[in-house]
């Protein structure tokens, strides 16, 4: 970042004290999250973007440490050191900068963010549907006044998986690789097939430990690794690379994929419109009582945005659409304003009910949330930045 002039210094405070107003006036507390974070939250939670591209240091102690890659995590690490209870419902709103490095200085490596966090909301479909509500007026006390909202529901996805015939770890190597378009088709087709896998580099330790059980294929991977005098590779521990082996050898004696099961991915995987009308088409999709009631929590959803003033027509909703962060767990969002350049994200959010229990929550907690960029919002509406 090469700094801020005074005119715009002054534009960006105007526009977040607006943002922040919102935000306030609707009973969100505003709290100044640290800065410096352990480096380990991010680097095991977060999406492969932010992994790649935080700032990673050890302090004097050796302790390793990060810049804040961006606000959602800090805010509840917040929240666990000072709420009375990991579960007691609280609601944050914050503003201040976050650091990403980027490649050849395509965009700011240190950059505003503002945002509001939801924890423990009793009512789901309603805290989504206000949090999405509030990020919209948020923008439009900034000026904004043209922008496009997409719609995703990553828990409507795990619902359709939870309901076809599959192995359990192919449904969670599914859903790990949602994330990733191409790795995800070849996975899919790869369960789908009907013909032997072509071999690789590992099939002949899969042939070592067809027919053992978990613990004998543990036993036979820790003598190789001490016959062999080699520590484990690739980052991986000795338990990691025999329950790798382990899947890949009952992936050989499983029954392949349904085409039914296949065309039921496909076909929700292609269904995109408003959201209003996207309902009719995801109901056409399965009707496991696990996809049902996902099906009931969107359409709940929809009454609720209904109920905050927003139209849900208005929406895009797109069923492969997922934020690039990997903690998101269900409702997701995405707003896009036109900037000189083209189209610009200034806002996202969605629900990450898991995020609380990964960071340390001995409890479950839920939790919907937003950020915005304020350095985008600031040009889209034509302030600089």
């Amino acid at each position: 970042m090469s700094g801020r002039s005074s005119a715009e210094r002054v534009a960006l405070a105007a526009q977040n004290a607006r943002i922040m107003a919102v935000f306030e006036d609707a009973g969100f507390d505003h709290i100044a999250p640290d800065i410096l974070q352990p480096a380990d939250i991010f680097l095991e939670r977060s999406g492969e973007d932010i992994r790649a591209n935080s700032y990673v240091f050890t302090d004097p102690e050796g302790a390793e440490m990060c810049l804040r890659p961006d606000i959602t995590v800090p805010a509840c690490r917040y929240h666990l050191m000072h709420a009375p209870r990991p579960d007691s419902e609280a609601r944050y709103c914050y503003c201040g900068p976050a650091f990403r490095f980027t490649q050849g200085g395509r965009a700011p490596s240190e950059f505003g963010q503002a945002g509001i966090e939801w924890l423990a909301a009793g009512d789901a479909e309603a805290s989504e549907a206000r949090v999405l509500a509030l990020t919209i007026a948020a923008l439009k006390a900034a000026g904004l006044k043209r922008f496009r909202v997409k719609l995703g529901d990553l828990h409507l996805f795990q619902a359709l998986l939870d309901g076809l015939e599959m192995p359990k770890r192919w449904r969670l190597r599914l859903i790990h690789q949602f994330w990733r378009p191409q790795t995800f088709r070849e996975t899919l087709a790869r369960f789908a097939a009907r013909e032997e896998l072509s071999r690789t580099s590992i099939s002949p330790f899969v042939d070592a430990v067809v027919g053992k059980d978990a613990g004998e294929t543990r036993h036979w991977v820790d003598s190789e690794l001490e016959r062999k005098a080699i520590s484990p590779v690739g980052g991986r521990s000795a338990e990691e690379i025999a329950a790798r082996l382990t899947d890949k050898a009952a992936d050989r004696s499983a029954h392949p994929l349904a085409p039914e099961a296949v065309h039921a991915i496909n076909a929700y995987l292609a269904i995109e419109g408003d959201a209003a009308s996207a309902l009719k088409q995801l109901e056409g999709v399965a009707k496991s009582r696990s996809y049902r009631d996902a099906l009931e929590r969107y359409r709940r959803r929809i009454e609720a945005m209904r109920g905050e003033g927003l139209r849900p027509e208005d929406f895009f909703f797109a069923a492969p659409f997922g934020r690039n962060l990997e903690y998101y767990t269900g409702f997701v969002f995405q707003i896009e304003a036109d900037a000189a350049l083209g189209p610009l994200q200034v806002a996202g959010g969605g629900r990450y009910d898991d995020l609380l229990s990964d960071i340390g929550s001995p409890v479950p907690v839920s939790a919907v949330g937003c950020a915005i960029g304020t350095e985008q919002l600031l040009a889209a509406v034509g302030g600089r930045s």
